[in-house]
C-alpha cells in the first residue's frame, strides 16, 4: 500500500499536503487560535515551500544539468530539452513568482515592507535588521526579475519552444546559462540575509 502511494506522485503530494495541514491545526491550537502571528507563519510557510522549490530546481539546473549537458550523446539530448528541460522550467519560473509574491506579502504583514525595500532610508539608516533583510529582499527581486525577463524567454528559443535559427537557439542558451549563473552566485547571500535576519533579529 505504502509502495502503491510513493509510486504516484500526486499521492504523495496529497498526503503530504494534508500531513501539513495536521501540523499547521495544530500550531493553530497552540497558538489560540489565527491571530495574525499565527497568519505571519502561514505566509512564512508558502513562501519557504516556493523558495525550496524554486532554488532547487536552479541548483539542479547549475549543479547538474548545465554541467552534464556536454557529455550527453547528441541523440539522447532531446530527451533532456523536449521533455525534461520545460517541465523543470515550469515549475522554476512558477516558483520564483511565488516565492517573491509570497515573500513581500509577509514583509508587508510585519510591517517593515517600505522600510527593507528603501534599505532602511525611510528610517534614516538606523534599523539594521530592516537593511539586512532589504539587501535580501532586493537579491531576491533581481534573482525574480532574471528568470521571467531573461531565463524563461531564452528558454524557450533555446529549446524550440520558439522559433529561431540554430545562431538564435545558441546565443540564447548562452544568455539563459549567464543568468542562471547569476542567480547562483546570487543565492548565497540572500540565502544568508533571509536566514540570519530572523535568527538574529527575529
Amino acid at each position: 500500500m505504502v509502495a502503491g502511494l510513493l509510486a504516484n506522485f500526486r499521492n504523495t503530494m496529497i498526503v503530504s499536503v494534508l500531513l501539513a495541514l495536521v501540523m499547521v491545526y495544530a500550531y493553530m491550537q497552540h497558538a489560540g487560535g489565527p491571530d495574525m502571528i499565527f497568519w505571519q507563519s502561514i505566509l512564512r510557510l508558502i513562501h519557504v515551500f516556493f523558495g525550496i522549490l524554486w532554488i532547487g530546481l536552479l541548483y539542479y539546473f547549475n549543479f547538474v544539468q548545465i554541467r552534464v549537458m556536454p557529455a550527453i550523446p547528441a541523440e539522447l539530448k532531446p530527451a533532456v530539452s523536449k521533455h525534461i528541460a520545460p517541465e523543470a522550467l515550469f515549475w522554476f519560473r512558477w516558483a520564483a513568482l511565488g516565492t517573491w509574491v509570497f515573500g513581500v506579502l509577509l514583509a508587508g504583514s510585519r510591517g517593515y515592507l517600505i522600510e527593507a525595500f528603501s534599505l532602511g532610508a525611510t528610517e534614516g539608516f538606523a534599523v539594521p535588521s530592516h537593511i539586512m533583510i532589504g539587501i535580501g529582499m532586493w537579491l531576491a527581486t533581481i534573482m525574480f526579475l532574471n528568470v521571467w525577463v531573461f531565463i524563461w524567454p531564452a528558454q524557450k528559443i533555446a529549446l524550440g519552444m520558439v522559433e529561431g535559427d540554430a545562431d538564435a537557439k545558441a546565443k540564447a542558451g548562452k544568455t539563459a546559462m549567464l543568468f542562471s549563473r547569476t542567480n547562483t552566485l546570487l543565492s548565497l547571500p540572500m540565502l544568508a540575509a533571509m536566514t540570519m535576519n530572523q535568527t538574529l533579529f527575529g
